[in-house]
């Protein structure tokens, strides 16, 4: 399993939101490549970064920032935002992202299949859920989806991973959502999962529960838990 930091960008900076509410953020550094270096420093292998700007604008608009943070550290980052077109992943591949991820567009009628084909691996579809129905547009309104379903389109379009997220326990420090991530293991996908882990002992659950990966943010950055202490559970 394994286990991605999050950075999440707004105007420059790295921050975290509630629920991904942007009235609710809490600012934890002005210098994403310098937060990058410090992850790799405590043994991160891969990270997370989202653009909160790109995913409520709808088109990534943090690809400098980006750029910086994948030409700083060694390690695989996997990035997303506000990713609406072919053009769009394209680009962040170009600004050095080992893996796009795509929510809003995912569930879009051919999209994920033609993207799937011109990308493969390197592109990662999110299903992001509040109370059994798919979020989109930086979780601001509701595709009327049901994760179930969109877990069997997403396979479909020949995806084998997907990234979960449960929008109403992100950032909330609340415990991970095991029964969303068996609904899309039954689909046949492997997931990674993110949203409300607090402890080690979320870590150790998911892990258990199969998950291929693991977003941790708010709890790494308030010290609830230490990424040294994450990784063995994680082997």
């Amino acid at each position: 399993m394994t286990i991605y930091p999050a950075i999440d960008l707004r105007q420059g900076r790295c921050v975290r939101l509630r629920q991904g509410d942007p009235a609710q953020a809490t600012v934890y550094g002005d210098d994403p490549a310098a937060m990058a270096r410090h992850w790799l420093a405590e043994g991160a292998t891969a990270l997370h970064v989202v653009d909160l700007d790109g995913s409520f604008a709808g088109t990534p608009t943090q690809t400098q920032a980006i750029a910086a943070i994948c030409g700083a550290v060694p390690i695989p980052v996997q990035v997303g935002g506000g990713v609406r077109t072919l053009a769009d992943i394209d680009a962040l591949i170009g600004a050095g992202a080992a893996r796009v991820v795509v929510g809003t567009k995912a569930l879009a009628a051919g999209f994920l299949g033609e993207a799937v084909s011109r990308f493969g691996h390197r592109l990662l579809p999110a299903l992001d859920c509040r109370d059994g129905i798919v979020a989109i547009a930086g979780w601001q309104a509701s595709s009327g989806i049901p994760l179930a379903d969109a877990a069997a389109l997403v396979r479909e379009a020949g995806c084998t991973d997907a990234l979960y997220t449960d929008v109403g326990r992100d950032g909330m420090l609340a415990g991970p959502d095991l029964s969303g991530l068996t609904t899309l293991q039954e689909a046949g996908l492997a997931v990674i999962a993110s949203g409300g882990v607090a402890s080690l002992e979320d870590v150790a659950a998911l892990a258990r529960a199969g998950a291929a990966g693991v977003i941790i943010g708010r709890a790494l950055y308030d010290g609830k838990v230490r990424l040294k202490d994450v990784l063995p559970l994680a082997r």
